[in-house]
Order: structure tokens, then C-alpha cells, then sequence
């Protein structure tokens, strides 16, 4: 290992800090208005404390899994994020290479800076689609479309963007979004926004707010692949959710980046989990730095968890390598917490692993 070789994942972000230009270390580090859910994201797992069982044979892990019916070595996904070539030239081609060596599921964002099929003949990855939907709805089918005729195998429909959160790093940066090679001669994605962020008024322009729960019901009239809304918090979405037929839920507040002061992902898990009652898959997404990280949401309920930041600064620090780098950091540190927590497998990880700050209100009563 050379003297700069991260040795867990929080150190791959000061690398890609001190290699991105600021305009673009903001756009992926920063979150909406005060930043206080951004934050929240990652504090709350500190909150959350691991229960141990001793004397247990730990001489074999096994961390592997099925997501939608599809094998992966672990219970950890790459989370669909924009734009990569802003951290690196050859963008989600080498992300998606990670995750093929790393036999772990990517999620690829609507707003990539490769196309569908570049991403998808780059590699044999398992790749879910995550899905916006604009006003201009042909150009979200059209993208549904290529995405199944392209292999990917479920679509990640995000449900907390209305309207774009207000960023404030990007705005006072005057952030520019790239043209999109997946829009070439649908639409332009150069928006004239002298007094701020471009993006930002690309993005609003394009956004469809009146999307609905009865628009679940068009989607699906469009596809045959699976269906998972992402962006969902509250016990009384899950069950809108459930009796509109989706196939999974992803538990996220979009990295803080949406509307602030909406609690840590972490702590809307178990809400969540306990509304599903096992029906759907529920995976996780926000704040995930750690292999005790992992473990916590597995052991709150969440079938897996999606990585999304860590990803982006891997690949901005040390490309194809850092992206493998971060991914197998999470993978061993959660071997390790398997290990030391008496957990063999991952049905074995239950609730009675981890105390939260709830338990300790409840056992204060």
C-alpha cells in the first residue's frame, strides 16, 4: 500500500476533494439548505449501538444474497447518482466494471453522463434503471424502453423530487449540467440561468410535478420489469405503496439533497420495515460509511443497502480501482462486524443486534 492508500472509506472523499475542481466536489459532497438531513445521515448511525453474541462459530462469513432474485455477493448495492464523468473521463463505464468485479448490483442514474448502452455492453453487471419522470413523459418511456431492451433488470423510480431541492453550494457555484448523451436530439439539458445554477433550472424546467400515485399505473403499462419507489419515509406512503402493487421500497431522503430536516434515512427504516411486514424487499440508502453501518439497516430490517457518495469519491480519487477499493472496504469491514457480533450469515443479523435510541426511551418507561 502506498503512503496515500485509504485505509477505510471516509478518506476516499479528502482524496476526491483534493482532486475534483470545487464546482464539482460541492455538487457531489453537498446537501439542501442548512444541510441538517445531510449530516443527520451519517451522525445517526452513531447513535445506533451493536448487541454481541460471544461463543458463536465464526469460522465461516457468509455475506451473500439474492436481490429480486438476483445472486450478489453481498448485501450492498452502488445507489443510481449523476453525472460520474464530473468525477472521472470514462464516468459509468468504470463504475459499472467495479461493480462487475465486485459481483455487486448497480444502480444507474436517469441522469448519467454515459449512455444506457454504453453502460450496458461495458460489462455484465446486474444493473437496476433508476428512473425521473419528466413533463415530456415520451422521454421517460423512451428511457424505460431502452433500459429493458438494454438487460437492465428492474427500474428505481425516485418519488421525492417534485421539484429539485435547493442547493445552495450549487447555485452560489453557478453549477453547470454537462449535455446529457442519453437526451442527444430528444432534448437540450443548456439551460440560460445566469444567476445561478444551471442545473438547477435544467432540472426544474424538466421535472414533471404532477406526478402521482395513479402515474404508478402508466409505468407499468410501459414495462415488464420490476417496479421499487425510492424516496419513501413514512409508514402511510408504505401502504399507498403496497396497495398500488410495487415490487420493493428504498428507503431514502435522496442524500440530504432534497428536502432538509426530514429525519436520517436510518431512523426511518424501522417505520418503514414494520409497515411492510415482509410483503416487498426493502432496501436502504443514506449515510453509509461503515461495515457496522451495513450491519445496523440489516439488522433494522433493510434487505440490503445502496452506497451512493463513497462511490462517486472512489472513482473521483482513483478511478475503476477506487470505486473496487470502497466496495471491498464495506464488504470486509461488514465481514468483520458478522464476526465479531456472532452472525455467520445474514439471517442471522436480527433485531436484538442493535439498540437504538428508541429502545432506550422505551426501557426508560
Amino acid at each position: 500500500m502506498g503512503d496515500d492508500e485509504p485505509v477505510n472509506v471516509k478518506e476516499y472523499q479528502e482524496l476526491a476533494k483534493q482532486a475534483l475542481p470545487k464546482m464539482y466536489y460541492d455538487f457531489f459532497a453537498g446537501g439542501s439548505e442548512d444541510q441538517h438531513t445531510l449530516k443527520e445521515n451519517v451522525e445517526a448511525f452513531k447513535r445506533i449501538i451493536l448487541r454481541p453474541r460471544i461463543l458463536v462459530d465464526v469460522s465461516k462469513i457468509d455475506m451473500s444474497t439474492t436481490i429480486l432474485g438476483y445472486k450478489t455477493s453481498a448485501p450492498i448495492m452502488i445507489a443510481p447518482t449523476s453525472l460520474h464523468q464530473l468525477a472521472h473521463p470514462q464516468g459509468e463505464i468504470l463504475t459499472a466494471k467495479a461493480a462487475a468485479a465486485c459481483n455487486v448490483i448497480m444502480g444507474l442514474s436517469f441522469s448519467s453522463t454515459c449512455t444506457i448502452e454504453e453502460v450496458a455492453s461495458s460489462c455484465n453487471a446486474v444493473r437496476f434503471f433508476q428512473l425521473y419522470v419528466y413533463k415530456r413523459r415520451d422521454i421517460s418511456a423512451l428511457m424505460v424502453k431502452r433500459a429493458e431492451a438494454n438487460g437492465f433488470k428492474a427500474i428505481l423510480l425516485t418519488v421525492d423530487t417534485p421539484k429539485m431541492g435547493h442547493r445552495e453550494a450549487d447555485i452560489k457555484n453557478k453549477m453547470i449540467a454537462p449535455q446529457l448523451k442519453n437526451f442527444e436530439g430528444l432534448m437540450s439539458t443548456t439551460v440560460d440561468n445566469s444567476e445561478g445554477s444551471n442545473l438547477e433550472a435544467f432540472t426544474s424546467s424538466s421535472l414533471d410535478p404532477s406526478l402521482s400515485w395513479k402515474d404508478i399505473a402508466w409505468l407499468k403499462s410501459i414495462t415488464q420489469l420490476p417496479i421499487l419507489i425510492k424516496g419513501v419515509l413514512t409508514r402511510e406512503d408504505v401502504i399507498k405503496a403496497m396497495e398500488i402493487g410495487v415490487e420493493g421500497i428504498i428507503v431514502s431522503n435522496h442524500g440530504g439533497r432534497q428536502l432538509d430536516y426530514v429525519p436520517a434515512a436510518i431512523d426511518a427504516l424501522e417505520e418503514v420495515v414494520l409497515a411492510v411486514q415482509g410483503r416487498i424487499p426493502v432496501l436502504f440508502d443514506g449515510g453509509i460509511r461503515r461495515g457496522t453501518d451495513v450491519f445496523k439497516a440489516l439488522a433494522l430490517g433493510a434487505q440490503a443497502v445502496m452506497v451512493g457518495r463513497p462511490i462517486v469519491f472512489g472513482l473521483a480519487a482513483k478511478g475503476e480501482y477506487g470505486v473496487k477499493r470502497v466496495i471491498e472496504m464495506l464488504k470486509d469491514e461488514l465481514e468483520l462486524t458478522m464476526a465479531l457480533s456472532g452472525c455467520p450469515t445474514l439471517n442471522d443479523i436480527t433485531r436484538n443486534h442493535v439498540r437504538t435510541q428508541i429502545d432506550d426511551r422505551h426501557s426508560r418507561l
